[in-house]
């Protein structure tokens, strides 16, 4: 058994991951850039070792550092999590020539399922569906809208080196292929330095299936069954579940036992991930199913799995890096119950799910029967640096009502602030009829936006429990007042104060509600938390904050990030709604856009420029000025 391992990754999976090693008896090594001086993971390894600047390309995607680290610190392996390297080949080659143990599948199995072209071609000579479109070499721009109109629209284009999201974009139209053609090359190659892409056909009613599989190094391999992993947005998954909703017995075998022919079509060791799209216009059908990609490492998702299981997934890994047979034949597995997987991430839902960085001066994770799998806490700082995921919630039930419920109820209890989080997003999607039914497609997230985005006047019954605490916490005469006064009537108090630069006035005497909590900021305040949203009200009007377009014709970079695009020149006439710049942040393209009709009067973005919160880029003023 591996006595000592380094972990090449950060956050949360870094946490996960020192847990289960501790457990067994495995000395654990951290690694760390600047951002991550103070972070949980490294102060809960047993040694840590710093490798660069903040930046991923600096520190955590530097192979040479990573595996210098590992030689200095005495460690006999390296375990990459997920993201970052962790599906480098050369990478894991480079670990395996340093003489150290890679926990991870085989350079050539990485290599044989890292490009989507190639994966899905190798899958159908192993006999596995795959979806129809086009996975040639050729990637000329016009040969490529030829082959979108041969397929017949709307059409995916992915990055054949693409992952998580990134470096895909859905085309409805033919006139929109050139551009999302630009933007998705250029997303991939600032993501994974490739920028060839392949162009599959867009499923109508997509459902997102995935089998986690497990191979070891005495020819063994094995289906642990299958995810759902339907709600996205923007390809990025938000909730996943297992088993899926609607499966039976027939399609779930033909699904899993496809995924185990992927696996010992490449010889696979260790724990991967053969994602699959299923068209459920009629229901989860055995032949409505596609092989999409396999993804070579853990999936962010996996505790889902281990909770219907009972299996520890990184105990398995580290034991067929060690050598050992995987500890459960094929017969041995089985489904206990439902399991619901939820992504907290630090992000404004109101403010188009832009990502918000800062201090967590609040962070209040579920009390109840939550499993939360972190790799922040209380006073740790969000940067703009990396994924804005905070943590994974996840529940466990008897049936998946059950789940759902315990996560709800989980949420109400979660408390985060002033950093911006998609807790009541998550919520309300939890409790939507169409997710309930599980008759939800990957566009789900998509359509009902508008029912599960809060944008409105916060809630009143928050108001007034903002109120009574307010009361009950200070009890000052300064805070409140008589009004509507009758004899015989017992007294209002109205307590005033202020929420995102608005003041409210509430009644202090009205009976708690039912499924809030309220948590002291002290001198300044309380938070209200209701439905997973989070309600700061203080004492002291604040100043608002400023949005990506000033009322003067002020474009303002909503988020720090870098410059990747600038779509128009100064003195250059515009139209309310167009296009003016890219932003990247977080690992995510925005486009910011003119507020109104007018002109260029002033442009400050330069391409490739790094830019702070609120820094001004540009300024349109209406013609007439």
């Amino acid at each position: 058994m591996i006595q000592s391992l380094l972990i090449a990754n950060r956050g949360e999976i870094a946490c996960r991951i020192i847990r289960t090693a501790r457990a067994m008896g495995v000395r654990t090594v951290a690694v760390y850039s600047d951002a991550d001086a103070q972070a949980l993971h490294v102060r809960m390894a047993d040694q840590a070792i710093h490798i660069g600047p903040s930046q991923a390309a600096e520190s955590y995607l530097k192979g040479d550092v990573i595996i210098a680290a590992a030689k200095e610190s005495g460690a006999e392996a390296i375990h990459p999590g997920y993201g970052f390297l962790s599906e480098n080949a050369g990478f894991a080659q480079s670990v395996a020539d340093a003489g150290l143990i890679w926990v991870g599948p085989q350079p050539d199995s990485i290599r044989a399922m890292g490009l989507k072209d190639a994966a899905k071609a190798l899958m159908a000579e192993a006999g596995v569906p795959v979806t129809p479109g086009y996975y040639g070499s050729n990637q000329d721009p016009d040969f490529l809208a030829r082959e979108a109109d041969s397929i017949g629209y709307p059409v995916l284009i992915k990055a054949v080196a693409g992952g998580g999201g990134k470096g895909m974009r859905k085309v409805d139209d033919p006139a929109d292929f050139a551009d999302a053609l630009t933007s998705c090359r250029r997303e991939a190659t600032a993501s994974f330095g490739n920028d060839v892409v392949l162009i599959e056909k867009w499923i109508e009613s997509p459902r997102h299936i995935e089998v986690q599989i497990f191979g070891d190094t005495h020819g063994q391999v094995v289906h642990l069954f299958e995810r759902d992993c339907s709600l996205q947005r923007r390809h990025q998954k938000v909730i996943e579940e297992a088993p899926a909703p609607g499966m039976d017995e027939l399609t779930r075998e033909a699904i899993c036992m496809a995924a185990v022919r992927a696996g010992q079509a490449v010889n696979y060791v260790g724990a991967g991930t053969v994602e699959f799209i299923a068209d459920g216009s009629e229901g989860l059908k055995a032949d409505r199913v596609w092989f999409m990609e396999m993804n070579t490492r853990l999936q962010v998702e996996h505790p889902v799995t281990e909770e219907i299981t009972g299996v520890d997934l990184v105990e398995w890994q580290l034991r067929v890096a060690s050598g050992e047979p995987l500890p459960l034949a094929q017969q041995e597995l089985s489904i206990s119950g439902h399991a619901m997987e939820a992504r907290l991430y630090a992000e404004d839902p109101a403010s188009g799910f832009l990502p918000s960085t800062g201090r967590l001066e609040v962070c209040r994770f579920p009390q109840n029967a939550v499993r939360v799998e972190t790799g922040v806490e209380e006073g740790a700082q969000i940067s703009p640096f990396y994924d804005p995921m905070i943590a994974k919630l996840v529940t466990h039930g008897p049936t998946r009502k059950e789940a759902i419920a315990t996560m709800q109820e989980g949420l109400d209890g979660l408390a985060v602030w002033p950093v911006r989080t998609n807790a009541g997003f998550l919520h309300a999607a939890l409790g939507h009829t169409v997710f309930a039914d599980g008759a939800m497609t990957t566009g789900f997230l998509e359509a009902h936006q508008d029912e599960l985005v809060h944008t409105g006047e916060p809630d009143k019954a928050m108001l007034n429990d903002a109120a009574r605490a307010i009361s009950r916490y200070w009890n000052s005469g300064s805070l409140e007042k008589l009004a509507g006064f009758r004899l015989n009537r017992p007294v209002r108090r109205m307590v005033t104060f202020d929420v995102e630069g608005v003041e409210y006035e509430a009644d202090a005497n009205l009976p708690p509600t039912p499924g809030s909590h309220v948590i002291s900021l002290r001198e300044r305040g309380v938070l209200v938390t209701r439905h997973g949203r989070t309600m700061a009200a203080l004492l002291k009007r604040g100043e608002s904050a400023g949005g990506a377009a000033a009322s003067n014709g002020a474009i303002l970079a909503p988020m720090p990030g870098n410059i990747v695009s600038v779509l128009v020149a100064q003195g250059d006439r515009v139209s309310e709604g167009q296009k003016l710049l890219t932003l990247e942040a977080m690992k995510m393209e925005h486009t910011l856009v003119a507020p109104f009709d007018g002109i260029v009067a002033e442009l400050e973005a330069r391409q490739g420029a790094q830019v702070q919160v609120e820094t001004m880029l540009a300024r349109i003023e209406l013609e007439e000025q």
